[in-house]
Order: structure tokens, then sequence, then C-alpha cells
């Protein structure tokens, strides 16, 4: 079968494609500090890394192999990317600044379901009602969307958050964060 240089071709492109992927997963985990789970998958990440990288050298002469396998590195990098914002793992926190002061602003966020602190803040036009929302990440896009209806012209600034400590929240993130 790796006789056949196109089938070659095509096996080297898809392992790269898994090979980058699972590298860009094994990343987010580590980096979300998912440790085990990070290990459990480099095991296959090197597996894979291994057999493609040995299809390639082993021949070497064939430049069509290596161009095969940077693609495959492309398009894994871009599949990575992808399955991470489907995973969408850990918390944002979403700073909103907005001029609607009198209205209910913050009960219509908190009737979604979401955590807010209020305060009213000076800003350069008078005064502005500030509000920081902790979400998961994969609540991002309707939080954002929640706002957006409520106040088209509010400034939104999102982050993710490193260390937490104190709140309601930390039971829930402390069990999931655990070592």
């Amino acid at each position: 079968m790796l006789q056949n240089g196109l089938i070659m071709v095509a096996i080297i492109f898809v392992i790269n494609i898994v090979y980058v992927s699972f590298f860009t997963i094994r990343m987010i985990l580590t980096l979300k500090g998912y440790r085990y789970l990070a290990a459990f998958v480099s095991v296959f990440e090197v597996l894979i890394y291994v057999l493609g990288l040995g299809l390639v050298i082993n021949h070497l002469n064939q430049v069509q192999n290596l161009m095969a396998y940077a693609l495959g590195y492309g398009f894994g990098v871009i599949c990575g990317m992808k399955i991470e914002e489907k995973l969408a793992l850990g918390y944002i926190t979403v700073n909103v600044i907005t001029s609607r002061i009198k209205e209910n602003f913050t009960e219509s966020i908190r009737e979604k379901g979401y955590g807010v602190t209020e305060w009213v803040a000076h800003g350069r036009s008078g005064e502005r009602l500030m509000m920081e929302i902790l979400t998961p990440r994969r609540n991002e896009r309707n939080l954002m969307d929640t706002i957006k209806q409520l106040d088209p012209n509010a400034f939104i600034i999102s982050h993710e958050p490193r260390n937490f400590h104190g709140g309601f929240w930390v039971k829930t993130i402390g069990k999931r964060l655990a070592p």
C-alpha cells in the first residue's frame, strides 16, 4: 500500500493533521491546568508524530512526501484551533461599560444565569455603569450577544483570568482545576 505514491502522500498529510491537532489540544490542556489529561494526550501525540516523521524520513528522496508533511502541519494548526474553539475550556471575565445606568441592565444579565458585579464609575462623558462578569468560555458568545442586545454601544473587554480566590464561583472552579 505504501508503494503507491499518492496513497503515501495522503497518509502523511492526514497523519500530520492528526498530530498537530493533538499537539494543540495538549498545549491547551497544559495551559489550563489539566496536567494528567495533557500527559495522556501526549502519548498519542508522540506516537503519531514518530509514525509520520518516520514515513517522510524513510522516503526523503520523494519531495511530495515532504510537501504533504508541511501542508498537513498547516492544516493541523487550523484543525487544532477549531477543536479548541469547540472545547472552550476555562473561564473568561467580561468587563462591560455602558451609559445605561438607570435601566435594569444588570438584572437582565443575571436573569440569564450570569453572575455580575456592578459599580458606577465616572468616564469622560459622565457616569457609567461598569460590570464584571465571570463565565465559562463556552458561554462567551451568548453573553456577548445578550450585552449587545441590551446596549449595542456598550464597551466590552474580555480576558482569561489566571487565578481565582473567594466569591461564589470558587467551589465550582476549584473542583474542575484541582491538580
